[in-house]
Order: C-alpha cells, then sequence, then structure tokens
C-alpha cells in the first residue's frame, strides 16, 4: 500500500492535513505521483487543485485551509477569519468560507467558497497566520458592520475584545481607517464603551440602556475581588455598596453556574455588598422599570442624583421618581 511521503506528509499535517497541487508539484511531486495519490485515497480532492489526507468529511478549519490554498494568495476574511482566530462560537454549519483576494484577479469560487475583493490586501492581512486571515481588528469591524442588529453588531466586537486577541485602542485605531464602513458611528460609540471595561453584549446594554439612558451614576467595570478565589463583578457601584451582576448566558440554569453565583454574592454580602443579578429581559425589554429600581435602591444607600427619563419611558409626562420628597415645592403664594 503506497503512502505519503514524508515532506508531503508533514505539509498536510502543518496545514491540518490539507495541501495544494502546487505545493506537491513544489516538493519535487511529478503529476503522475499526485494521480497515484489520488487513486488510491490518499488525497482527495476538496476543490480543484486542493485535497485532503483523508475520505472522511472535512473539518471546519479544512475547509478554512481549502478555500484559501484554492484561491492562494488570499486570506480568510471576516467571519471566517474570526473563527479562525477563535473569536466567537466558530464558524456556522453550511456556511461558506469567505476569502480576501486582490482586486485585479478574475476568480470563478468553487461551492462552499466566497471571494471579498480589496486594493490593499497586504495592509490587512496577517499572512504569517495558519492559515493566512485577515487581521482581528478589520474582520471584527466587516463583521459587525453588516450584522442584522445593533446587539449583533455589539457582540462582535465585545467578543474580539474579551477573546484578548485585540484591544479596544487597536479596534479603535482600525476604525478610524475606515472612514466609509457602514455603522461606523455606532461601532465608535461601543468601542468607547468597551474600553470602559463593559465586555459582553448584556453589559453593553446595561450600561447604555439603563444606566446611561437614565442618569445613575457611573458604576466601575469588571471589578476584580479575591476574597475567595480571584473573580470580577459586572458592575460596582462602590460608594453605596451594590453590586449589579449581568448574566446572559444561555446555559444559566445549570446547577454549577447557580452555585457559583450563590458563593460570589455571600462573599459579597459578607463585604457589606448588596448584590442585584439581571437578566436579558430586565436590561432589554424592561431597562425603564429596573433603572428605577435601582435609582430607589441607590437613594436608600446614600445617592442624591436625579433619575431622568429615557426615550422609551412609559408616561414621559410624569415624574420618574415616586417619592414627593423629591419634587421641587412650589413657592406660589
Amino acid at each position: 500500500m503506497p503512502v505519503l511521503p514524508p515532506d508531503v506528509a508533514e505539509l498536510c499535517r502543518a496545514q491540518a492535513g490539507v495541501v495544494s497541487r502546487a505545493q506537491l508539484l513544489a516538493c519535487g511531486a511529478r503529476g503522475v505521483q499526485v494521480r497515484s495519490w489520488l487513486r488510491h485515497r490518499l488525497l482527495v480532492r476538496i476543490h480543484p487543485g486542493v485535497y485532503v489526507d483523508h475520505t472522511g468529511l472535512p473539518t471546519p478549519d479544512q475547509l478554512a485551509w481549502a478555500a484559501v490554498l484554492w484561491a492562494s494568495p488570499a486570506a480568510l476574511f471576516g467571519a471566517s477569519a474570526l473563527a479562525a482566530a477563535g473569536v466567537g462560537r466558530g464558524r456556522s454549519v453550511g456556511a461558506p468560507v469567505t476569502v480576501l483576494v486582490a482586486a485585479e484577479r478574475k476568480l470563478t469560487p468553487p461551492p462552499g467558497v466566497r471571494l471579498r475583493r480589496t486594493r490593499c490586501l497586504d495592509d490587512s492581512v496577517e499572512w504569517h497566520r495558519r492559515p493566512p486571515r485577515q487581521r482581528v481588528e478589520q474582520a471584527a469591524l466587516d463583521v459587525a458592520s453588516a450584522a442584522r442588529d445593533e446587539r449583533a453588531a455589539i457582540a462582535v466586537l465585545a467578543e474580539a475584545v474579551s477573546s484578548r486577541r485585540t484591544t479596544p485602542a487597536r479596534m479603535r485605531e482600525a476604525l478610524e481607517r475606515r472612514s466609509r464602513l457602514p455603522r461606523r458611528a455606532l461601532l465608535r460609540a461601543v468601542l468607547d464603551d468597551v474600553a470602559s471595561g463593559a465586555c459582553s453584549v448584556l453589559e453593553q446594554a446595561y450600561l447604555r440602556r439603563v444606566e446611561r439612558a437614565h442618569g445613575l451614576p457611573t458604576g466601575d467595570r469588571q471589578v476584580r475581588s479575591s476574597a475567595r478565589g480571584v473573580v470580577y463583578r459586572d458592575v460596582e457601584y462602590r460608594r453605596f455598596g451594590v453590586v449589579v451582576e449581568l448574566d446572559g448566558r444561555l446555559d444559566h440554569e445549570h446547577a454549577d453556574d447557580r452555585e457559583r453565583d450563590l458563593a460570589r454574592d455571600v462573599v459579597a454580602a459578607a463585604q457589606g455588598l448588596l448584590t442585584l443579578r439581571l437578566w436579558w429581559g430586565q436590561v432589554v425589554g424592561d431597562e425603564c422599570r429596573t433603572a428605577d429600581a435601582i435609582a430607589e435602591i441607590l437613594r436608600a444607600r446614600g445617592w442624591t442624583g436625579a433619575l431622568r427619563r429615557c426615550p422609551r419611558c412609559p408616561d414621559r409626562g410624569r415624574s420618574v421618581s415616586r417619592r414627593s420628597s423629591d419634587r421641587p415645592r412650589s413657592t406660589t403664594p
């Protein structure tokens, strides 16, 4: 039974099991050898001139490599680049791989591959990555600008930063070079928020819809505590002894999650802190009532500020506060 030569096998291992015909010929293989490897199923065709070293279904990594090698010189673009960098939840099953190529090239992509063209290929690609891919900052901005709604756009930027693959400063710098990017104003505002420490979609929504929109005091974000192991509190109003924990996980009903949350709340209570644990419905959809409740709690602990109404607040003509002592007294005799 024939086997792949060691140098070819090593090249396949370095590329998730994928290799191109051009690479095989560069290794010294002859056309007749390549045909023999294909006939004996040592290599299996994925795209024209691109092969994988097994007969089963290719993995997402192999599909990414195959697309890049088919269009070479090329790099993964957008969501495909983010998935390769480990940002987000990876590429959706069945979704095509998008690759970035030079604008002047004339290519017809095979099934499962999409092309994106640019006149500045080298400026936005990290060629040393395996496989080559668009820079995380550029990829995140492209995906966020095309997201289906604001929440999805915020999620992309927050995931890019929280993954430690980039920083808000680098994202903002990349954004300033993209003067015609859709949703540019929103993305700039989101990046400013992420820079303040709010690194999840729910944290972003709380910061914008509850805290800022209603004039609540500015909380500290991602506050480190080490009373019982290192933990990070989502929002802490330190002066008033109040902690807001924002839980947006879809699997939050799991017992281990509940136990972990209870332990955090007990530690906070031992430090004299009141913990408010909020979910999606309280932050997006019922944010005005949530802001009203938090304002009352903060007032009971010494806050003297005024809660203001946002455009979503019901009964905008009435005062937010239910306490008559907060209303100005008439001076008319």
